[in-house]
């Protein structure tokens, strides 16, 4: 017990000085990524004037491509100022990437739009700007009409409005004890179809999918009548809504509070039947030990069983491949000689600080 008790500890320092130094990396990349997002936004602006050069060697130029070069600086003037005050959070990305340092994406569908609906309205702006023309007046100020732009103001305050319910959700959640997060060392692309593991998550994946086509679809329609905002089908409408739906149930669906099912005395083969006492190894078996994005050896090493009133860190256990203990459906901890005989309980503490139901257990002398 003791060698592997030292085993264990070998293996946590090292995994808190990999950790840290990966964190520090971290925080290092996200300090640089401000100028990588003002490169992307002017790249954008760039990609937008050749195609409008292109397009307009047969038609010659005209007001709404002006138009939409003006509106397509004005954003990414601002974008850049919003770049540059929140350099050290990211840049641009800083408003989608959420408390735990992953990109969220319920706050990047909704700046999706917002962005897209900003762009339309500056374009017609620039039209109303530039027209002397009264006929020409009447019908910009049609397009912004309630009739026309409908379905795209009701997707855009639906996403919206999901962007902030999630946020208050997890939150309730997690103050709940009902959800686990554990902060990520920094965002990455991936976190917007992924959960806090890693893995694919259908109602992320989903989402992202049925908006980015409808948003495709909205900026089509922008080009082709820049004259007004634009409209999107209601039945587009509706399969966004429909999306929405399925991804807040998906988000509510999730997580768990971690629970002790059992706890058992840890026999190799061999031994002989015998009651719990100090100095044995028992076997905690329940579920959600392990919080999602949590499978690192630094993580793993955070989580306590607390036995009566003596905390026991939970001592990790190498296999090939990763560790047999501590696992999300059961973990092995030794019962400390410091624990007084008789009737204690056992409760788990995981990596985010969430605490298990107690399970009594029996030590005899």
């Amino acid at each position: 017990m003791a060698s592997r008790q030292w085993i264990s500890d070998e293996l946590t320092e090292s995994a808190r000085a990999v950790a840290d130094h990966g964190r520090a990396e971290g925080e290092a990349w996200v300090a640089r990524l401000w100028r990588r997002t003002l490169i992307a936004v002017w790249s954008a602006v760039g990609v937008l004037l050749l195609v409008e050069l292109l397009t307009a060697l047969g038609p010659g130029w005209t007001v709404p491509r002006t138009a939409g070069l003006v509106a397509a600086l004005a954003v990414g003037g601002g974008l850049s100022l919003a770049a540059w005050l929140h350099r050290a959070r990211g840049g641009v990305l800083a408003p989608v990437i959420g408390e735990d340092n992953r990109l969220s994406t319920s706050r990047t569908v909704a700046a999706a739009w917002v962005l897209l609906a900003v762009f339309a309205v500056l374009v017609l702006s620039v039209e109303l700007a530039a027209s002397s023309d009264t006929d020409r007046h009447a019908s910009l100020l049609d397009g912004l009409g309630l009739r026309r732009a409908s379905g795209v103001l009701t997707v855009l305050a639906l996403t919206c409005a999901v962007a902030v319910v999630v946020r208050r959700a997890v939150t309730v959640r997690v103050q709940g004890r009902r959800l686990q997060k554990v902060r990520a060392d920094r965002p990455h692309a991936a976190d917007l179809l992924t959960d806090d593991a890693g893995r694919g998550s259908f109602s992320d994946v989903q989402y992202a999918l049925v908006n980015a086509v409808a948003l495709v679809f909205a900026g089509v329609r922008l080009t082709r009548q820049p004259e007004r905002l634009p409209d999107l089908p209601w039945g587009l409408a509706l399969l966004v809504i429909v999306s929405i739906g399925t991804y807040l149930a998906g988000k509510y669906a999730e997580g768990g509070r971690p629970v002790v099912l059992s706890v058992v005395r840890a026999r190799e083969i061999g031994d002989l039947h015998a009651p719990i006492r100090t100095g044995d190894d028992i076997e905690i078996r329940g579920a959600g030990f392990m919080p999602p994005g949590a499978g690192a050896p630094d993580r793993l090493a955070r989580m306590v069983v607390r036995i009566g009133t003596v905390h026991v860190h939970v001592p990790l256990i190498p296999v090939p491949g990763g560790f047999a203990s501590p696992a999300d459906a059961a973990l092995t901890v030794p019962v400390p000689v410091e624990v007084e005989p008789g009737r204690v309980d056992v409760q788990v503490v995981t990596a985010a600080g969430v605490e298990t139901n107690r399970y009594p257990i029996d030590v005899v002398e």
